[in-house]
């Protein structure tokens, strides 16, 4: 690949886990868990904490789960493998790269994922 667009993807890649990073550091408040002091809320204000804090715990997650697919996706740049599927190790699309840089996958094996 050509390197103007590996550093563009690069950048991408490195804009994009810091934005995962700071919702990490906005959102940590809301996971965390909840009082059981039932004398400074309500039973029902505690049902709608316990649920945003759930629903805030799962956004966590899938963040992870795009860090890690971020992240790996850096690696094979570093390592000259970016740009071959990780299944079947044919050549992705740079338009399915420039879609998404972290896509690890090729048309064919997504389709048959």
């Amino acid at each position: 690949m050509e390197s103007c667009f590996l550093k563009n993807v690069i950048a991408r890649l490195q804009d994009r886990l810091a934005e995962l990073n700071a919702w990490e550091a906005q959102t940590a408040e809301d996971r965390a868990p909840v009082e059981l002091d039932q004398t400074r809320i309500g039973r029902l204000s505690r049902m709608d904490a316990l649920q945003g804090q759930a629903m805030a715990t799962a956004q966590q997650e899938r963040r992870q789960v795009e860090r890690r697919r971020v992240e790996a996706a850096i690696a094979r740049i570093e390592d000259g493998s970016y740009g071959e599927c990780v299944r079947c190790g044919d050549e992705i699309s740079e338009a399915r790269l420039e879609a998404d840089p972290a896509n690890p996958l090729c048309v064919v094996c997504a389709g048959n994922g």
